[in-house]
């Protein structure tokens, strides 16, 4: 049987009452919409605010593939919270997501994200909405759209969740799928800007283990640090060159990312003399004696990214991408035939 109605003397309830402010919400979208516009492309139909996002391909491409790509940055934002700092957070996001289908050569067209939170505080979302727009800025690709959820009792105030959405298309004759890679190509590796955001519960560990935050705070900024985005570089590089695999180096760190896009019957031999290792991989390794093999499989530690190449066009890609103003590390390995079922060697200094 039903309960009763409430007697009239109750007070009345609205969505305000039980947590949820939609002005917050319609002034959140104020104050973001000329962030969303210096993000637009010309394919992108319509504003922001409609119920989907619209992105006319039109005639760009002659057989295109769409490659999808989406993520979160995980436990980076507990740092981020703790550091009261949300402006980078958002290009974190943008670049766990275009990095990822750049692997395969393609172009990120737009990109949409979904913020979850308990109560909505405008000033923290709008930093992370502008972190957002920066990383689709550097990506090339447009903000079309994206979701903000007020959701009390699913959250405690204050703290919030991220997650994003990115399509790109590739040419069906210019996908890079790695199976054209040969045991002898050069293995050249892009710097990252720190953990990027993978590692960060054993970050916040040892984090801890020194004392916490603001006993580390100049080491915690650092480690706040956004990551890189690769598609200008990348994709400049695949027209002129004949890229013929990469890899966006995140969780599982330099063992397992690389050995994902070659073909099964072949491994890679990476010698670590080859490029200078951040301060701070070393810092986390020894407050936390974390051992090397440890830190290998789950840290870039310090390569963010990687193109395989012809031996003989290693030269030749390297001084593209300094011309870039890319900074590469160089040939940091090879590809070697894994008959003996290794399928990952280093050399060691």
């Amino acid at each position: 049987m039903s309960k009763p109605p409430p007697p009239p003397s109750d007070p009345r309830l609205s969505y305000r009452d039980a947590g949820v402010d939609i002005d917050a919400g319609n002034a959140l979208v104020d104050r973001i919409k000329p962030l969303v516009k210096r993000t637009m492309r010309p394919e992108v139909l319509g504003g922001l605010g409609g119920f989907g996002g619209l992105f006319a391909l039109g005639d760009r491409y002659r057989d295109p593939v769409l490659v999808s790509g989406t993520d979160g940055v995980g436990t980076k934002l507990m740092l981020a919270r703790a550091l009261n700092r949300h402006d980078t957070i958002g290009v974190d996001l943008v670049a766990m997501c275009v990095n990822d289908i750049l692997v395969t050569g393609a172009e990120p067209l737009f990109f949409l994200d979904y913020f979850a939170c308990g109560k909505l505080e405008v000033d923290a979302a709008a930093d992370v909405v502008a972190g957002i727009a920066r990383g689709c800025e550097q990506a090339g690709c447009a903000l079309i759209g994206g979701e903000t959820a007020e959701m009390p009792g699913m959250y405690p105030p204050g703290e919030y969740d991220l997650a994003g959405f990115s399509v790109g298309a590739v040419e069906r004759d210019r996908m890079i799928d790695g199976s054209t890679i040969r045991a002898g190509d050069a293995i050249i590796g892009l710097p990252s800007s720190g953990p990027h955001s993978n590692g960060y519960s054993l970050i916040r560990k040892v984090l801890e283990r020194a004392g916490g935050v603001e006993a580390e705070r100049e080491r915690a900024e650092a480690l706040l640090a956004p990551t890189r985005i690769y598609v200008r570089d990348a994709l400049a590089l695949t027209a002129d060159h004949a890229v013929r695999g990469m890899a966006h180096i995140t969780g599982g760190g330099l063992t397992e990312n690389i050995v994902r896009v070659i073909p099964e019957s072949l491994g890679i031999e990476l010698d670590a003399s080859c490029w200078a290792e951040p301060d701070l991989f070393g810092w986390l390794a020894e407050v936390g004696r974390i051992e090397t093999a440890e830190m290998r499989r789950t840290f870039n530690l310090g390569v963010g990214f990687v193109l395989i190449v012809r031996e003989a066009d290693a030269a030749a890609v390297i001084e593209a991408l300094e011309r870039r103003g890319a900074d590469p590390l160089g040939v940091i390995g090879r590809v070697i035939d894994a008959g003996d079922g290794e399928r990952v060697r280093y050399v060691e200094a």
